[in-house]
Order: structure tokens, then C-alpha cells, then sequence
């Protein structure tokens, strides 16, 4: 699919410095519409959608704040640590709304894999299919979310 003029305005808003230090699209190449198509396929090859991923992570945050800045099980192989910083960032896609600066730090105690979101990552997720570009620090792969957080169909 060709991107549209908003797309390429979200893709300049997702550069490092604009938003985030780091940026959003790593050192990924591709266009923001075909970065978003790929992952979609790959949710829906899974068999599920943005939302129930985007609901599992919410989840998770919750669970985790109850013990905000400590690290504390929330299943039996998921441990989560949540932490907040002041202010908001601005989601980059052409919409008005601001997210907390939330971070979360989810590990697997059984692989020892540990994955860290925001809750712009949700947002982006549920809103936009958006996992971040590849090389970007808070990239999530679709399906290393699948496997280590046991997101189910």
C-alpha cells in the first residue's frame, strides 16, 4: 500500500529528538505503512489482534502498580516492575492525546527474558498496530509478546 501524506507526517514525528530521544523507527528503512502491514500480518497469522495484545500489556501494568518501582509476580512465570516519570508524550500519529511516561519491565522468570513498554507502546498498539520500527529501543515483536507473556487466542 502507498502511505499517505499523514503517514509520512506521523513517520517525520517518529525521527530521534522529535519525540523521543531515541526515536521510534530504530534503524529501520521501510515505511511506516509497510513497518505497520508486516506486524499486522504477523498478529494476524497469530490468530489475535491488536487490541487483546494491547489489553494483556494493560493488564500486566496494573497488576504491576499495586507495587509501583518494586519488582513483583503477577503469574507464575511473570514478574513486572512499573515505573513513572513526569510528564506526557505526545502519541506522533495525527490525533490529539498525550500518554504518561510509564515504563514497565515484564520479565519471564522461566526463559529470562525480559521485555520493557510504555504506555505510548499500548497506546500505539491498540490504536494504531504500530510495535515500533526494528533497532528501536522499545520495539516489541508481535510474537516474542505472544510466546513470553503466554497471550492466548
Amino acid at each position: 500500500m502507498k502511505q499517505s501524506k499523514q503517514m509520512d507526517l506521523a513517520q517525520e514525528q517518529m525521527q530521534p529528538g522529535v519525540i523521543t530521544q531515541a526515536g521510534m523507527l530504530g534503524n529501520d528503512e521501510r515505511n511506516l505503512i509497510d513497518i505497520i502491514e508486516y506486524d499486522d500480518a504477523v498478529v494476524k497469522r497469530l490468530g489475535l489482534t491488536h487490541k487483546k495484545i494491547a489489553a494483556k500489556l494493560i493488564a500486566i501494568r496494573e497488576k504491576g502498580k499495586a507495587q509501583l518501582g518494586l519488582a513483583s509476580m503477577i503469574s507464575e512465570k511473570l514478574e513486572a516492575r512499573v515505573n513513572c516519570a513526569r510528564g506526557k508524550l505526545p502519541c506522533p500519529f495525527p490525533h490529539k492525546g498525550l500518554m504518561q511516561k510509564t515504563y514497565v519491565v515484564i520479565k519471564n522468570v522461566e526463559s529470562g527474558k525480559e521485555i520493557t513498554f510504555t504506555d505510548l507502546n499500548i497506546h500505539m498498539i491498540e490504536e494504531h498496530g504500530f510495535y515500533e520500527g526494528y533497532g528501536s529501543p522499545y520495539r516489541l515483536d508481535p510474537e516474542l509478546l505472544v510466546r513470553e507473556l503466554d497471550i492466548k487466542i
